[in-house]
Formats: C-alpha cells, sequence, structure tokens
C-alpha cells in the first residue's frame, strides 16, 4: 500500500514591503504621476510657465478672426455693434439715455467693459473640456488654460480700448489725468475675471453641458448690471427694497463698469458710485482670483481623465 506524501506548497517568495517601495521612490526622485503639486509648488509651476500662457493667448486671439475678410478688425467691430443695437433698443425705444449725460460714451464703455467679463467667463468655461487633446498629451500645471483665454480677452478689450478713446473724443469727452484710472481698474478686473473662468473651467470639465447654460445666466447678469442703463438713474425714484439697491450697485461686473465710466467720463461723478468702491474692486479681485484658483487646483490630477 503506496503512502501518500502531502508536502506543503512552495512559499512566495515576498515581495519589498510598501514602506521600502516608497523609499526607493523618493531615492530616485519618482513621483506619483498625475499627484496634485502642493499650493506653492503649482504656483511656482505656474509661474514658470508665464512665456507659454502670453504666447497661447496671443496664438488663440490671432487665430479667432484669421478665416474672416477684415480679420482682426472685427475685434473692435463686434463689441461697437453690440453698441449700436443696445443705444437702439435701450436708448431709444425704451428711453434708458434720459437723464444720461454722454449716453453714447456711457453706453459703449459699459458695452466693453462688460464684454471683457462674459468673454472671458464663457471661454473659461470650455477651457479644459474643449482642449482635452492638449491636456492629455503635454503636462502643466492646468490653470494655465483658463488664465490664458482671460489674458486673451483682455487682449481683445486693448484693441477696443483704441476705439472707445476715439469714441469719447468724437463725443466731446476730454483727456483727463483720471483716464490713467484705466490701468488699476482694468488689473482687478482682470484677477476677478480670470478667478471666474477658473471655477467655471473646473465645472465644466466635469459638467461639458454648463456651457449651454452659461449664455442665459451671463444676459441675466448683465441685465443687472447696469450696462445699458444708469443704476444711480432708475433707482432713484423706484419703490425697490435699500438692499436691492445696495445689491445692484455692488455687483462685481457694476462695480468694474462704474469705476470705468468714473475714470474716462467727466460727467460721471463720484456720487454715482457705490459706497467704497474701490474696496469692493479689490475685494471682489481677491475672493474671486484667490479662491477661484484654490477651487481649480483642488481637481488638478481629474482634469483630462475620464
Amino acid at each position: 500500500m503506496s503512502q501518500v506524501l502531502h508536502t506543503p506548497p512552495p512559499t512566495a517568495t515576498p515581495g519589498p514591503h510598501a514602506d521600502d517601495a516608497a523609499a526607493l521612490a523618493a531615492q530616485y526622485g519618482l513621483t506619483v504621476s498625475g499627484a496634485r503639486p502642493s499650493l506653492p509648488a503649482y504656483v511656482r509651476q505656474l509661474w514658470a510657465r508665464r512665456h507659454f500662457i502670453t504666447a497661447f493667448a496671443t496664438a488663440k486671439l490671432t487665430a479667432q478672426y484669421s478665416q474672416a475678410k477684415l480679420g482682426q478688425v472685427w475685434q473692435v467691430m463686434t463689441p461697437l455693434l453690440n453698441a449700436a443695437v443696445y443705444y437702439f433698443i435701450f436708448g431709444v425705444l425704451l428711453g434708458t439715455s434720459h437723464g444720461v449725460a454722454d449716453f453714447i460714451p456711457f453706453l459703449v464703455t459699459g458695452v466693453f467693459i462688460w464684454t471683457f467679463t462674459q468673454s472671458s467667463i464663457m471661454a473659461g468655461t470650455r477651457a479644459i473640456s474643449g482642449s482635452l487633446g492638449l491636456v492629455r498629451a503635454l503636462h502643466f500645471p492646468r490653470a494655465a488654460l483658463p488664465v490664458s483665454y482671460a489674458l486673451q480677452q483682455l487682449q481683445q478689450l486693448l484693441f477696443s480700448m483704441a476705439a472707445l478713446v476715439v469714441i469719447l473724443l468724437c463725443f466731446g469727452v476730454p483727456v483727463a489725468a483720471s483716464w490713467l484710472l484705466a490701468v488699476p481698474i482694468l488689473t482687478l478686473q482682470f484677477i476677478f475675471n480670470a478667478g471666474v473662468a477658473m471655477v467655471m473651467a473646473r465645472m465644466g470639465a466635469k459638467t461639458p453641458d454648463i456651457a449651454q447654460l452659461m449664455p442665459f445666466l451671463l444676459r441675466t447678469w448683465m441685465y443687472v448690471s447696469g450696462v445699458m442703463w444708469s443704476i444711480d438713474k432708475m433707482l432713484k425714484h423706484s419703490s425697490v427694497p435699500h438692499w436691492v439697491e445696495i445689491a445692484l450697485a455692488s455687483n462685481p461686473a457694476a462695480v468694474y463698469i462704474d469705476l470705468m465710466r468714473f475714470a474716462l467720463i467727466d460727467s460721471f461723478h463720484a456720487h454715482q458710485l457705490p459706497h467704497h468702491v474701490w474696496a469692493l474692486a479689490i475685494g471682489w479681485a481677491l475672493v474671486a482670483g484667490v479662491g477661484g484658483f484654490i477651487y481649480f487646483w483642488k481637481a488638478e490630477e481629474t482634469y483630462g481623465r475620464g
């Protein structure tokens, strides 16, 4: 009768412990692929890509109207045509020009400054979802995309500002030292726009359909921001609650529009500005700029996946 010998199965050789693997990776400078860097490191990476951000924004601006026969002229013509339509509807048909001195400079300034914010946010909404090929092919801080789109809109606004100066002079608005205030105003507005663009870029990356909703939200925001009408004049004899007046005058789009009107149009006086207007402008820029940047950074490792 044969005896069956039961031998224990061979024991697999244990691999290196997880701690040993981590130590080995650290020894050779290996990191997790796609891991989110720390916030200070992310800021440094973004600053190191500043030349790419500028070049990307300029290239996008140049290509925007490359197929049009008039080319870059549309950078000025588009907001001017919008202003002409708004003047006919609101200034002529609805009579919002009554009681507003220098209404055409008032209107064109509002349209140009509003368009800067509107276009930055719309472009930011599609910054990630519309650039998936670039996001998946190259390693770079993804915040460079919404920031570059906001910079592109700033470059386009500067073209429009040249036309705005001509309009101001044609309607008798004198050159004044206050025009220099346009520089800090546009700087604060750019920071605000870039921050909101980063918020929308993260939301648009997760839910691309939000880009279809944004035109309706932005149009509503435009109507309550005093682009085509004077908040101060329209609400002076109205029966709306006082907090509504404060909310309308203090919303960020209205703040930057009114500040630019104050800087450029001599008939737009300080009493038409909301109280603590510069504090509001700085506060909105910091809240949107810093908050939007941190909100976008927290999802850095998720962009381009799925």
